[in-house]
């Protein structure tokens, strides 16, 4: 996914949480105004350094997280 380029892990920015483009923006918070309800002009809006893309990326993130399967380590 191309898009996921966008979304950075770095341990000095927000406690190692995804971010985009390294800034102190999680997707989690990108997740959660769009859950809410915010308008992805909205977002740009209040968040004027972000582009669209950004959006896009933090919600592909979401979504293939969601998809992702954790499995438990067999005990012995």
């Amino acid at each position: 996914m191309p898009q996921l380029d966008r979304i950075t892990f770095d341990p000095n920015v927000m406690g190692g949480k995804p971010c985009i483009r390294g800034m102190r923006v999680t997707a989690g918070t990108i997740v959660g105004l769009v859950a809410c309800g915010a308008s992805h002009e909205e977002i740009l809006a209040d968040y004027p350094y972000l582009e669209p893309e950004d959006i896009a990326a933090a919600l592909s993130y979401a979504a293939w997280r969601a998809e992702e399967v954790d499995v438990p380590l067999a005990r012995p």
